[in-house]
């Protein structure tokens, strides 16, 4: 049995790996291996995420499975205008479609209860998690020059409506 909770410092490596693989599976067909690696190995080293850990204006979450390891992962960060982008949501390959995709998010969700809505950025071409988004009520917002360092390729900024408390 799995469940969620905060990340901690003791989680770095096994984050740093499965943000790794993720984006590796995900974005080599898009940005090319090369350039996926690289922005990968800068923004998913254990130093950078622990950064995040340290900054009160994110919050990391992780699954946990019952032996102890790391199944997915999810970090929200809020703005100083106290809008929040859903930043990363990634599960092991082997979890999906068993709902820690839709378990994250909802933890995601009721961490920032009260806000007016999340949104989150997502490159074109990872259709997996457009076809994620637009099931769970976001919508696509815009769409511009990709951010993270992605040149050359066009992302959709996707956003949800919560319910009024």
């Amino acid at each position: 049995m799995a469940h969620i909770r905060a990340m901690t410092r003791n989680d770095l490596g096994d984050v740093s790996r499965l943000l790794g693989a993720s984006w590796r599976r995900t974005y080599s067909p898009i940005m090319g291996a090369e350039n996926t690696a690289r922005l990968s190995d800068e923004r998913h080293a254990p130093d950078a995420l622990a950064a995040e850990i340290d900054d009160e204006d994110k919050m990391s979450f992780v699954v946990e499975r019952g032996d102890g390891s790391i199944a997915g992962y999810a970090m929200a960060a809020m703005d100083r205008h106290g809008d929040v982008m859903l930043e990363r949501l990634h599960i092991e390959p082997s979890e999906f479609g068993g709902g820690l995709a839709v378990d994250l998010l909802h933890a995601v969700l009721a961490a920032h209860a009260g806000i007016p809505s999340i949104a989150l950025e997502v490159i074109e071409g990872n259709d997996r998690a457009i076809a994620f988004c637009r099931k769970h009520g976001f919508e696509v917002v815009e769409r511009r020059e990709a951010a993270h360092g992605v040149g050359g390729h066009a992302s959709l900024i996707m956003r949800r409506l919560l319910p009024r408390a």
